[in-house]
């Protein structure tokens, strides 16, 4: 089996690469080649711009391929321009969208395939589902061979999951912990959550692949672990041998007054949103798959892999402050107010 990944070296897709390179696929990746040198031996590299149709059509050839996955198509002009590339070129095209295109707000904490999609409050997830409808409407008037996949929050040995964090990902955080900080936490940390550690992710991204019951499908694939907020940042601090210092603070005051991190569609449209994630269509498909890493092992995981990469623990003095500053307003306004 052939298989061109676009992109095929990021949070999600690494791990995919190095499960169909294990498999024994015969794998190309498309991007600008960043990470080559952490590619499994036998992964076929093809070094261009995926938004200069022209280079990638030369550097393409008359190459087929059964199956290609799209990881960096983030809004609708970029699965056009894949339709473009890869239309009677795979059997398979299967596009990654993203399960904050659930209906917000949430009107069943139950989420399937079904669950309609509906976002006001986060743009990327409204491009998401634009992304979706068009290929499902190409997949319906021309057979456009299209499987969605529906991803909720991955993490890998790069990087941990928190409710909270600025442009940086999530070392600030981390670091926050390890000097004895305190650290902000969504709410009151009781909504539900689900975490998957990249491999799992993996082995349920391969399973539709080159499967003709997946095309025209949608799939979401997550961990059938379920966590609170608290749970999670509690876990993360005992992996760090550290004791947890939580401040809560209401997600709607922190969408307010954090527009610089867009926290209005990452918290109102996204994380503060209480769901657990039904994968019973894609067992169904994928019979015997079940994720193996629970959480209190991945971030054990990735913690001790960013603690030993120095170049992964990317500073963000802005953000530190930032809490600092909100964490001493909250503080005094409370003690004005008890007064």
């Amino acid at each position: 089996m052939r298989a061109l990944l676009v992109g095929g070296t990021g949070q999600i897709s690494m791990a995919i690469t190095r499960k169909l390179a294990a498999d024994g696929w015969e794998l190309y990746l498309l991007n600008r080649g960043t990470r080559a040198k952490e590619l499994p031996e036998g992964v076929h590299c093809i070094s261009a711009d995926i938004s200069n149709e022209t280079e990638v059509l030369q550097k393409l050839g008359d190459m087929t391929f059964d199956c290609v996955g799209e990881f960096i198509g983030f809004v609708p002009e970029q699965v056009e321009r894949d339709y473009r590339l890869f239309k009677g070129r795979t059997n398979q095209y299967l596009y990654i969208s993203s399960a904050s295109a659930y209906h917000k707000p949430v009107e069943s904490y139950v989420i399937t395939e079904g669950t309609s999609l509906a976002n006001p409050y986060w743009e990327y997830s409204r491009n998401k589902i634009a992304c979706e409808e068009f290929l499902m409407k190409k997949f319906r008037e021309e057979g456009f061979p299209v499987t969605i996949v529906r991803p909720s929050h991955t993490y890998d040995e790069r990087n941990i999951p928190v409710g909270l964090h600025g442009h940086n990902g999530s070392w600030p955080v981390i670091r926050r912990m390890m000097e004895g900080k305190l650290v902000i936490i969504p709410g009151d940390g009781t909504s539900l959550w689900t975490v998957t550690f990249n491999r799992d992710f993996a082995e349920g991204y391969v399973g539709p692949m080159g499967n003709h019951h997946a095309i025209g499908e949608a799939f979401q694939i997550t961990s059938d672990e379920t966590l609170t907020w608290n749970q999670i940042y509690q876990t993360i601090a005992e992996a760090l041998h550290v004791e947890l210092h939580p401040y809560h603070v209401a997600s709607d005051f922190l969408a307010e007054v954090g527009s610089r991190y867009d926290y209005r569609g990452a918290l109102i449209g996204d994380k503060s949103a209480s769901v657990v994630f039904d994968n019973k269509k894609l067992k169904s498909l994928v019979p015997g798959f079940t994720t193996k890493v629970p959480f209190h092992q991945g971030v054990r995981i990735s913690l001790a892999n960013i603690l030993a990469h120095p170049e992964l623990q990317k500073e963000e003095p802005e953000f530190d402050a930032w809490c600092d500053k909100l964490i001493g307003t909250l503080e005094e306004a409370k003690r004005k107010l008890k007064e």
